[in-house]
């Protein structure tokens, strides 16, 4: 059996008009009233997200004084994920059709996620997909889980799912993130990392996955290639 556990957020999910929306509120509400400040666009905050680049230092770049960044910086931690920013999301182009064509290979799928229950809930409600992922296949935080780091916490997730899952012939994890990464590397499982995240090519680069890919539909392309040859 060939199994495909993907990440949430990054290959399926769209976050970044979340993340933009909340830098432009965190921004607005951190500056003086009367203070002239320099928002980015998205395509240039998208950017910086992706290359890593802190919140402190996206605050100084958008016209914030020292002490202004650091509240920026807190501010945007505790709004990001929040229920009323939630909304801002949107599917990856070609996620639903992705999904639909491992369920028709007969890939073993599964998502892991940083998300606690209640944030992926809406998700799977607001997108209907309940369908590709029965209880028994998500592995998210609790809701009153306290949160570490997420190169921390995810491997936990990780560990857990692969006691509790059907033994499989070969894993492949699919994210966008570092977190994604070391989760696979640290349990031996092959990882493809996605470019459709919040993560560039070169902050991918650094954590040496197996593969890196544009979006979730050429990982899933790659990975039924690679059944069908097994079967043949």
């Amino acid at each position: 059996m060939l199994r495909l556990i993907t990440d949430f957020d990054g290959p399926i999910i769209d976050v970044s008009e979340r993340y933009y929306q909340v830098y432009k509120y965190c921004l607005e509400t951190s500056k003086h009233p009367e203070q002239l400040v320099k928002p980015l666009s998205k395509a240039e905050f998208w950017q910086l997200k992706r290359s890593r680049v802190p919140e402190f230092q996206i605050g100084i770049i958008s016209g914030l004084e020292e002490p202004q960044a650091k509240n920026f910086s807190g501010l945007r931690r505790q709004t990001v994920h929040t229920p009323s920013y939630f909304g801002y999301d949107s599917l990856a182009p070609g996620a639903i059709a992705a999904l639909e064509k491992v369920q028709a290979a007969g890939i073993d799928l599964a998502v892991m996620t940083m998300r606690r229950v209640k944030e992926l809930d809406y998700a799977f409600n607001r997108y209907q997909l309940e369908r590709f992922f029965p209880k028994n296949r998500c592995y998210c935080l609790t809701n009153d889980y306290v949160k570490t780091r997420d190169i921390d916490d995810k491997p936990l997730l990780m560990e857990r799912a692969l006691a509790e899952l059907p033994a499989a012939d070969d894993t492949w994890m699919v994210g966008d993130t570092e977190a994604d990464i070391i989760a696979a590397k640290n349990h031996n499982v092959k990882v493809m990392a996605v470019l459709c995240g919040i993560r560039d090519r070169e902050q991918l680069q650094l954590y040496k996955p197996d593969l890196i890919v544009e979006t979730l539909s050429e990982a899933v392309d790659l990975l039924i290639a690679k059944s069908l040859s097994q079967v043949a």
